[in-house]
């Protein structure tokens, strides 16, 4: 950053700087792997699963009474072991809970409490037309609000605005430094969602 220009366009320069917080993070820290939905699934209940559809195979090639009841069989292990992890681990994330109470760890304790909220959330990808009615048709949806946004942003009357032209002497805002940069940087707040670049404070704190 030392090395740019006055001329030098600051989207480009920002595209260059973006990518290059990118590659040092994922050279220096690696990537995260993403959280499966069902945390109490472990390779103990995948060697169940992998048995529950070899057991189907087989009964499904060979359907006589032997197979059905051997199905059968590890059908029951297998939902009796899923359920016993799942509830070990419930009471495992209870006591975390409670832990995090006693010791006023609000943060962790809030984030619990939304995991334990969280439940399935449908779409709904349904809009009302200028009558009120509900418009469920996918071309419908694009044409309503292209209409809508038509007339929010289609400003008419903007040559009666007077332009006023603003002489400065010198520059509103004088050149940053390093040390404000650096000072700006300690002061991002920690633990926010990033923006569209996807680079959270931590990783510039970093």
């Amino acid at each position: 950053m030392e090395n740019l220009s006055d001329d030098e366009d600051i989207n480009r320069a920002w595209k260059n700087t973006k990518e290059n917080i990118k590659t040092s993070a994922k050279e220096s820290l690696g990537l995260q792997e993403l959280k499966q939905n069902k945390p109490w699934f472990d390779e103990e209940c995948l060697g169940f699963s992998d048995q529950r559809k070899h057991t189907k195979m087989q009964w499904i090639h060979d359907p006589n009474q032997n197979n059905v009841d051997n199905l059968n069989s590890v059908r029951r292990d297998a939902s009796k072991h899923f359920r016993n992890k799942m509830q070990a681990y419930l009471k495992a994330k209870i006591e975390e809970l409670d832990t995090n109470r006693k010791i006023k760890n609000i943060r962790d304790l809030y984030r619990g409490i939304n995991d334990f909220k969280k439940s399935y959330q449908p779409r709904t990808n349904i809009v009302k037309d200028d009558k009120g009615d509900l418009v469920a048709n996918s071309h419908s949806i694009l044409a309503r609000w292209r209409n809508c946004f038509s007339q929010i942003l289609n400003v008419h009357g903007v040559n009666d605005v007077r332009q006023t032209d603003i002489h400065t002497a010198e520059l509103l805002v004088p050149e940053s430094s390093a040390s404000d940069v650096e000072l700006a940087i300690e002061k991002l707040k920690s633990h926010k969602s990033p923006s569209i670049d996807q680079i959270p404070a931590e990783l510039i704190k970093a």
